[in-house]
């Protein structure tokens, strides 16, 4: 027997091989013959060849047998078994196609399964990655996603920050490692002429939203001149500074940390300008700024996921309603709207409806001037829609 057949089966219910032959990563608990190959009987984390009801091989795959998710394919090639040599090869795939969109090695390095590394994000800032494993099949690699990094790109430093809640649905714990050389204390972007810097300890996922660098992009082209602009949900001041390259002649930020807004105005200042903050929930300092009769050249939103699961729906849209509501009542006569959503279950015409519901409420008439998603570095998987979340819409919004 070979080492390959040596492999377990977990074996799907009839007709449940459909989404994976169209090219899906994902296996679902209740899509298992459980009479056949019981889950329970795998080791969370353990290896498996994924076969049809009809016994046919559709890929190896990682298991968690206490997840809804409950395998992901990591190889569809039947022979040899996956090893490191698979990831450092997928890593270098990666790579390739970052270097050939980015002139300075700042940009999100994998995206999980849209690279072909399910549960794996890795970001980099010059020669320091700071990464984060979601699951427990990867969490069983990560040595050799470590060894494989280490020897294509040799880092100065290598900081895995598994602290998200993702892992939580693995039962996975939350933790902090440094898996190669000593993190810095700060990270540095540049993103175009732009210099960013950002304590690591304490920053949100894995330290910079790299996923809107092509946005911001498209706010420097779109801003109207000499523009006053509310950046709302501003973290580390990537939207600012960029409205102020562009000309803004004034820009706000509003976050509820006051530590993000301190590294916020430390970034303008080193850009070579300077920027007002209010910190306080985002609704309720919008609220405070229309009774204060403020008004606005632009405005951009983008705020964390308001839905996270699918209860979560009808909440969250009220909120996007609402968010966007405030912000056409603080636009001048002929404005500009940047509203983002990196909610997955927010679906980007759901978004258009909203904006559309908050213009109608608030007297206004919008147009949608570019309808934005994810910088390149994000590329989305076409078989896997959960890959594409983030949506980016610029909108002229003038008064009825």
């Amino acid at each position: 027997m070979t080492a390959e057949q040596d492999v377990a089966v977990l074996r799907l219910k009839r007709g449940e091989d459909r989404r994976l032959r169209a090219g899906h990563l994902w296996v679902f608990s209740n899509e298992i013959d459980s009479d056949a190959t019981p889950l329970p009987d795998f080791a969370p984390g353990a290896l498996a060849r994924v076969h049809s009801d009809r016994d046919q091989f559709l890929g190896f795959a990682y298991v968690n047998p206490h997840a809804l998710i409950c395998a992901r394919i990591i190889s569809r090639e039947a022979a040899p078994l996956p090893d490191q040599s698979l990831y450092q090869y997928r890593l270098k795939v990666a790579l390739a196609l970052r270097e050939r969109l980015y002139r300075a090695p700042y940009y999100r390095l994998v995206f999980g399964e849209s690279d072909g590394l399910p549960g794996l994000v890795l970001d980099r800032y010059g020669d320091t990655l700071v990464g984060q494993i979601a699951t427990v099949g990867m969490e069983k690699l990560r040595p050799e996603i470590e060894a494989a990094v280490a020897a294509l790109l040799n880092p100065a430093a290598l900081l895995w920050k598994n602290d998200g809640s993702a892992r939580d649905l693995e039962q996975l714990p939350r933790q902090q490692l440094a898996a190669i050389g000593k993190p810095p204390e700060e990270l540095t972007v540049l993103e175009g002429d732009l210099r960013f810097t950002m304590p690591l300890s304490g920053a949100q996922k894995t330290g910079w939203f790299y996923d809107q660098t092509a946005n911001r992009d498209t706010l420097r082209r779109l801003l109207p001149p000499n523009a006053r602009v509310l950046d709302v949900c501003s973290y580390a001041g990537g939207w600012a500074v960029s409205a102020l390259r562009a000309g803004a002649r004034e820009v706000i930020c509003v976050d509820s940390s006051e530590s993000a807004l301190a590294v916020a105005q430390r970034n303008a200042v080193a850009n070579g300008y300077s920027v007002k903050t209010l910190r306080g929930d985002m609704f309720e300092v919008m609220d405070q700024l229309l009774r204060d009769g403020e008004r606005f050249d632009a405005v951009v939103l983008d705020p964390p996921a308001f839905i996270k699961r699918r209860k979560d729906i009808p909440r969250g849209q009220a909120a996007y309603r609402k968010l966007n509501q405030l912000a056409m009542r603080l636009l001048e006569r002929d404005a500009l709207l940047v509203s983002c959503s990196c909610s997955f279950h927010l679906g980007a015409g759901e978004l258009v409806e909203l904006i559309q519901a908050a213009a109608r409420n608030s007297g206004r008439f919008a147009q949608i001037l570019v309808a934005g998603g994810q910088s390149p570095d994000h590329p989305v998987h076409p078989a896997i829609p959960e890959t594409r979340y983030l949506k980016a819409f610029f909108c002229r919004v003038m008064r009825e």
